[in-house]
């Protein structure tokens, strides 16, 4: 089925070359192969456009063993995954959400556009649809790149796709779509080279034998999904369609421009924090960091790591998310961005969301620094239950100002008829020095940040790594009790780097009581930064953050 894609988009755009010249006999063993997807069950998923494909490359060799009917009936079907704004959900369910990179580069706006390029013929008003969602989703899926380094936020399944992440943007020129402002071709073009350049400092995607290994920047079968085979990283090829566009297409004659968000703009042509409430998130770049907040999403079947891959609180352009690589600690579990529990002393099992109840992006006004004027914030609030007699709030806040541009904020309600440990993580960062690749020590205050270390008090944990930047968490109420600490997360648990360190804060909670944290989660990117050590990264981190009082009044008196 899933091969029956690329083969029937190779017959409808170069049957000359692969059709033509088959025998008689080899195009019937085409057609009853690619054909008798015609009369067989489907996942309802976005595979439904692998025999939409199938077909479109039989119809546009003139083999009678194309369906139409079928044709029609699918992308009917296909079309109520669609859920407002070009965001379509991988199923038709209502029950969940479930919005990565199959929505937009993997799989449907790409087949989408795919499809407005080759159906004009006999389904124009749908093609024209398709590229009305397309325009539409450009302006939300912008955001998910890195300005400066240009590679994408890693969130959600088949990572081991790599750099197919931008193929929606090399779909856009195939289908020969009019970007909407303020995007130009020109901007869309380094969307497409710079996170090719981004993968390509990364040798160790590849075997020996040259072949790409199933990973993300390194070998990783912590990260891959039980579909994938050696054939799945080939999926990264999504990303060069652009190639099947004419050398006279605005995409090649345009210069190259830099992203709508990047400094050399002065003024952003976008804004730099976005809520999106068809994939529940908000997508921030502040601090030189791009990063986004999420909850509400969830695979709607069982799937490797699906806590890690979709219940994290952040997931970040720089610093990739990390998954368990077994059932035993918290070292294996690895609670990155997340907010771990476990009901037994010997701290062995741990829970981290999976299943979120409900899931709401609210506005809170918000002081604008050196005026009296007031703006909105959006702020994403969900709830989950890690066990029936235990309920968590959460409250995810971006940025509040520009002097903690390098800060987000994280306020929890707990509420628990159990004993239960807790352990709250920031973002996992490289953890080995450079000289000898040991684990950073303990940094003394006067050392320079340039030998990297861990720093940790009673309620906070940072990390400076001399390559990767700074990480860091800290509890902002007072009359908290958690306690800082640096765990050694098991190697190969993140995508970007092989062995990393863990900003966390802990805390015991008694049965019956009712605990609210309030996390200040800081980060900053060494690889967005020139001489970041020299910078006033400690500065940075002296700037507290102030938890919005709208929301901490409503974690305290709860609903």
């Amino acid at each position: 089925m899933v091969e029956s894609c690329p083969i029937g988009f190779t017959l409808a755009i170069a049957g000359s070359k692969f059709w033509d010249p088959l025998t008689d006999a080899q195009k019937r063993n085409v057609e009853n192969w690619i054909g008798s997807m015609n009369d067989k069950e489907m996942p309802n998923t976005n595979w439904l456009w692998f025999r939409v494909f199938a077909n479109l490359g039989l119809k546009a060799n003139g083999s009678e063993a194309y369906n139409m009917e079928r044709i029609r009936a699918d992308v009917e079907h296909l079309d109520t995954f669609h859920r407002g704004g070009g965001w379509n959900n991988d199923g038709p369910g209502e029950w969940y959400t479930q919005m990565d990179y199959y929505s937009g580069s993997f799989a449907i706006q790409l087949l989408q556009l795919l499809y407005a390029k080759l159906a004009g013929d006999f389904d124009p008003e749908r093609c024209e649809l398709y590229r009305h969602r397309a325009r539409e989703f450009a302006l939300d899926f912008i955001h998910y790149q890195d300005p400066i380094s240009g590679h994408s936020i890693p969130f959600g399944r088949s990572l081991t796709y790599r750099f197919a992440t931008i193929a929606f943007w090399s779909a856009f020129a195939f289908a020969d779509v009019e970007p909407p402002e303020p995007l130009t071709w020109g901007i869309i073009k380094g969307l497409i080279l710079r996170n090719l350049r981004w993968w390509s400092q990364f040798r160790h995607i590849f075997q020996p034998n040259g072949m790409l290994n199933i990973g993300y920047t390194y070998p990783n079968y912590y990260l891959a999904e039980n579909y994938n085979s050696p054939g799945s990283p080939y999926w990264c090829m999504l990303a060069f369609l652009c190639l099947a566009v004419p050398e006279q297409h605005p995409l090649w004659s345009s210069e190259e421009e830099p992203h709508p968000l990047h400094p050399q703009h002065g003024s952003s042509l976008i804004p730099s924090i976005k809520a999106l409430q068809q994939p529940k998130h908000i997508l921030i770049n502040s601090g030189s960091h791009t990063y986004l907040l999420s909850s509400g999403q969830k695979c709607h079947y069982p799937l490797k790591s699906t806590q890690a891959k979709y219940g994290h609180f952040a997931y970040s352009a720089s610093f990739g998310y990390s998954v368990p690589t077994g059932s035993h600690t918290l070292e294996q579990f690895v609670p990155e961005s997340a907010l771990a529990f476990c009901d037994e002393p010997d701290g062995e099992l741990w829970k981290l969301r999976r299943d979120v109840e409900e899931a709401t992006i609210l506005k809170i006004p918000i002081e604008i620094s050196g005026s009296d004027n007031k703006s909105e914030l959006p702020v994403l609030r969900s709830s989950s239950r890690p066990w029936k007699n235990v309920k968590v709030t959460t409250w995810l806040i971006p940025p509040t100002s520009k002097d903690c541009a390098n800060w987000h904020i994280r306020i929890h309600r707990v509420e628990t008829g159990r004993w239960l440990q807790s352990a709250e993580g920031g973002f996992a960062i490289k953890g080995t020095n450079e000289v000898d690749g040991r684990f950073l020590l303990p940094l003394a205050n006067s050392a320079p940040a340039t030998t990297g270390g861990t720093q940790i008090t009673s309620s906070s944990a940072l990390v400076i790594s001399p390559r990767a930047g700074v990480s860091g968490v800290l509890e902002l109420l007072n009359t908290s009790s958690r306690a800082g600490k640096v765990i050694e997360p098991d190697a190969n648990s993140n995508l970007i780097e092989p062995r990393t360190l863990l900003p966390t804060l802990h805390q015991d909670l008694e049965p019956g009581s009712v605990t609210v944290f309030a996390t200040g989660v800081f980060a900053i990117p060494g690889e967005n930064l020139e001489n970041w050590q020299e910078g006033d990264w400690k500065a940075a981190w002296g700037r507290r953050p102030v938890v919005p009082e709208e929301v901490l009044s409503e974690a305290r008196e709860g609903s």
